[in-house]
């Protein structure tokens, strides 16, 4: 009965070790798609006092949510092209 205990300790463990060494190679090819420099830089033609309220992941875009400056409003932003996809403004 201990042996088999033991051995199940150790197949845990080996388990262990190549789920971590697993995810480190998961980690390491997504942070190597992203490369430096890959992304342009966008200038949002906003109202003076416009300030960035809040940013999300959305796809493969970013949501900007602007507030100040005007009624708030949400802005997706492509980081790779640098090209702005949609505006949504909210009526105050």
């Amino acid at each position: 009965m201990r042996r088999l205990l033991v051995g199940a300790v150790v197949l845990m463990g080996v388990m262990i070790l190549f789920g971590m060494l697993a995810l480190g190679v998961v980690v390491n090819h997504r942070l190597a798609i992203i490369k430096p420099g890959q992304y342009r830089l966008t200038v949002l033609d906003e109202p003076a006092g416009t300030h960035i309220a809040g940013v999300a992941a959305f796809g493969g875009e970013m949501a900007l949510t602007l507030a100040g400056g005007g009624a708030d409003r949400v802005v997706l932003v492509n980081p790779v092209t640098g090209r702005i996809s949609a505006r949504v403004a909210l009526k105050r």
